[in-house]
């Protein structure tokens, strides 16, 4: 089989195109979040904390020279990250949290046994029978 053809069959394999619309949402909820983390949730944390916007908050270690950027440790972007991080796994365990119970109800919710084949059926008349003349 040529690699060609393998990698098609790869490709087109519905759990390779479920993965890839799993993360095109994802990308698209990371957007979300990060517009909520920065445009919702941080402004009143940062009046709380003196109006402090954690994106500035850095250690310049080298200041700006003519045609040379300073050098600088940005932890406040580290620490915008870290807390856009928190809030999308917690949404993401609240999620999973509600899947597990809707799964776990269903689990527990008692499923009526299939109604026998023919042929046990034709078994349980038989056994009826035999039983009948004893």
């Amino acid at each position: 089989m040529s690699i060609v053809k393998e990698f098609k069959e790869f490709a087109v394999k519905g759990n390779v195109m479920d993965m890839a619309v799993g993360i095109i949402i994802g990308v698209a909820f990371g957007k979300i979040v990060s517009s909520f983390v920065a445009d919702v949730l941080m402004p009143p944390i940062g009046m709380l904390i003196g109006n402090v916007d954690f994106s500035n908050l850095m250690i310049t270690l080298k200041a700006a020279e003519e045609g040379v950027e300073a050098v600088a440790i940005r932890y406040g972007v580290f620490f915008q990250a870290v807390f856009d991080f928190i809030i999308v796994a917690f949404a993401v365990f609240m999620a999973v949290k509600a899947l597990n119970r809707m799964r776990k109800k269903e689990a527990e919710t008692p499923a009526e046994p299939p109604a026998p084949s023919a042929q046990e059926q034709l078994l349980m008349e038989i056994r009826d029978l035999l039983k009948d003349r004893s």
